[in-house]
């Protein structure tokens, strides 16, 4: 990884990004000139109805989709050289774990194909498996696992390989209310400990007030940013804090934000 990258206060960085897919009924503009801006250290969620390109636009930046036109930058250089580089961790909405392996191996997977010792391999599977709270359920298989234990072992899978950059695609959305509360306070915890840069989509509200310092609102197809909100809230809180007037004044700004944003399906 370059000097430049580790020295820059930008994780991310982009400039009119702009992405058409070509379909039989003719072309689809799924993202159209996307100016962000994120820095080292941000918890950042991505929200927006169905269909706006929040998913699209964390592919792109993970180098999994290749923008029609526009700049990315991912910690100073191209997305590209960021994925070659192992520079981020990514965690999709489903924990796509193998049934196969056990926890510990699920986790070391990237770490073997990247060529780790064994002892790195395990050294670093016991520090971020304790790090989501399964020490112990190391020798476990998925299957004998709850839908949200699954999503941490992916989570700790993500880590494992130290990135700066974690991106996040509605990891939590299949699970039931009681779990995902405890799972976003565990991750708030977890940010805290790491102040990783976190790339966060969600369809949920009070999910991205809770957790974020910053939301990026966007409109339905052709996905815009409409807004981006700032999040002051107390580093430390708990899930009551979504009874207090600040939270609820910045879900009420992000909820005008999604239905001023309708007025693009036009």
């Amino acid at each position: 990884m370059s000097s430049d990258s580790v020295l820059s206060s930008v994780a991310v960085e982009t400039n009119q990004l702009s992405l058409q897919f070509q379909t039989n009924d003719g072309p689809v503009v799924a993202l159209d000139n996307i100016n962000l801006t994120i820095e080292q250290g941000e918890f950042i969620s991505l929200i927006g109805p169905s269909g706006c390109g929040k998913t699209t636009l964390v592919r792109v930046l993970a180098d999994l989709e290749k923008p029609t036109s526009g700049q990315i930058s991912v910690n100073g250089i191209s997305p590209e050289q960021a994925r070659l580089d192992q520079s981020y961790g990514y965690v999709f909405q489903a924990p796509a774990l193998l049934p196969w392996r056990t926890v510990k191996d699920n986790v070391v997977l990237p770490l073997e194909i990247m060529g780790y010792s064994k002892s790195r391999q395990r050294d670093l599977a016991a520090e971020y498996l304790n790090l989501v709270n399964l020490q112990g359920f190391e020798s476990k298989y998925p299957w004998q696992l709850s839908g949200g234990m699954q999503q941490r072992v992916s989570i700790a899978r993500a880590l494992s390989v130290e990135p700066q950059l974690l991106f996040m695609d509605e990891p939590f959305g299949a699970l039931d209310e009681i779990t995902r509360d405890h799972l976003n306070e565990q991750l708030l915890q977890l940010w805290g400990k790491t102040r990783k840069t976190v790339v966060f989509v969600t369809h949920s509200i009070p999910e991205a007030v809770f957790l974020s310092s910053r939301i990026v609102v966007m409109s339905p197809r052709p996905g815009r940013i409409i807004d981006i909100i700032d999040c002051n809230l107390p580093p430390d809180r708990s899930i009551d804090i979504r009874e207090s007037p600040q939270f609820l004044e910045i879900s009420h700004r992000v909820r005008d934000g999604l239905k001023s944003g309708h007025s693009y399906d036009d």
